[in-house]
């Protein structure tokens, strides 16, 4: 394999050469080695690549410098296989033909064509509340797009007239200039690039073909969807250009907050308080749901933070059949300000249950024991003061 020139002698520029120089130097041979100008002409062909990958490199300030200091050894990674990475071509010689960017063929077709385009595809953020989630709503939204003239049917034209092919460039929508042997192409600045003019605009489009409007749309928001959720609506996004299709309406869901319940999944967790002789001997308590409340049952001996779970309570599952849990988490209440005779009642269950010779001191009553004593002992210190 020959060993790469330095690329600075490829341009035929100084290390200290300046942006405008080295694009100078490059275009100059670019021209001169191009393929089209020199078919089958390998040698040619080879210094064209040559002289395309040394202006990639030093054109850009951060290759540059790797290259200045390392050479080509530290633009390892950061070229293509080949050493030059052919898919930047097109921005190389755009760059530096800048309006001639179809020089040689290169940067598309010759002629633009103004053919249907689909429109925009649209978002909108929609909330809704846990409710919504549970039971499904259907709601009309706001949506502002751009939507065909009604007057001119999206001609931009005024009733009566119709668009004309551009004198300047004979609807191919660019103008070619020739130089000796080969041609350089631009867009055409009369009817900028789409071929053709409308000579009388239609006075509600103003010649555009579109109007904004605000749309009234109806969204069916399903049961069980969740923040993120995208409900896709073909054809409800803006008009298309030439006769194409619309684009799409994507509404994405955002749920808001709600202030009984948390979602896990399909499963719904709400707190319920009960205070401690409810939690010893059980209870019956009712609980509210979206749409209705449910007794629950309490069995006795129940510690704080014990989950209780309502079957198929929860969300609907999306799409399918079935919904999740509802889970109570019980928050034990402790009782404040106690009067005497209460904190003595409470003091002599203590002790029973000491006399007891239960096992289980780590129980909710014996820590309710241990802090009711810890508070009685205080009391006698501050009187005793």
């Amino acid at each position: 394999m020959a060993e790469k020139r330095d690329y600075y002698e490829v341009l035929n520029v100084s290390q200290s050469a300046g942006e405008d120089e080295i694009k100078k130097a490059y275009r100059k041979l670019a021209i001169k080695y191009h393929p089209d100008k020199n078919p089958d002409n390998k040698a040619a062909e080879e210094k064209f690549r040559e002289a395309t990958e040394a202006y990639e490199v030093l054109r850009d300030s951060e290759k540059r410098s790797r290259y200045d200091r390392f050479g080509h050894a530290g633009l390892e990674g950061m070229m293509g296989g080949s050493g030059f990475d052919f898919g930047n071509f097109e921005d190389i010689v755009g760059d530096i033909f800048g309006d001639f960017g179809d020089l040689f063929g290169f940067g598309g077709s010759s002629r633009r064509q103004a053919g249907p385009k689909r429109g925009r595809s649209l978002q909108y953020d929609l909330q809704i509340s846990l409710e919504d989630v549970m039971l499904g709503k259907t709601m009309t939204i706001d949506v502002p797009r751009s939507e065909t003239c009604q007057t001119c049917h999206g001609t931009g034209a005024e009733v009566g007239s119709k668009p004309e092919t551009c004198p300047e460039c004979f609807g191919r929508g660019q103008v070619t200039r020739t130089q000796g042997f080969f041609s350089m192409s631009r867009t055409c600045s009369r009817c900028q690039g789409e071929g053709r003019v409308i000579p009388r605009p239609c006075n509600e489009c103003r010649g555009q073909g579109q109007v904004r409007q605000v749309r009234q749309i109806k969204v069916r928001v399903p049961k069980g969807v969740d923040t993120g959720a995208k409900i896709q609506m073909r054809g409800e996004g803006e008009a298309g250009v030439n006769g194409g299709p619309p684009g799409d309406l994507f509404v994405v869901i955002h749920v808001a907050p709600h202030e009984l319940f948390v979602r896990e999944n399909n499963d719904l967790i709400t707190r319920a308080s009960i205070s401690f002789p409810q939690a010893a001997l059980g209870t019956t308590i009712e609980i509210p749901t979206i749409d209705d409340t449910v007794k629950v049952t309490v069995p006795s001996g129940t510690q704080f933070g014990t989950r209780l779970r309502i079957p198929y309570k929860g969300v609907p599952y999306y799409n399918r059949y079935g919904s999740g849990d509802l889970i109570v988490e019980l928050q034990v209440e402790t009782p404040r300000n106690l009067t005497e005779r209460e904190t003595e009642l409470l003091e002599a269950f203590v002790q029973l249950r000491n006399e007891g010779g239960a096992e289980e001191h780590s129980g909710f009553f014996d820590k309710l024991g241990d802090k009711l004593f810890h508070r009685h002992d205080d009391l006698d210190d501050d009187k005793s003061q």
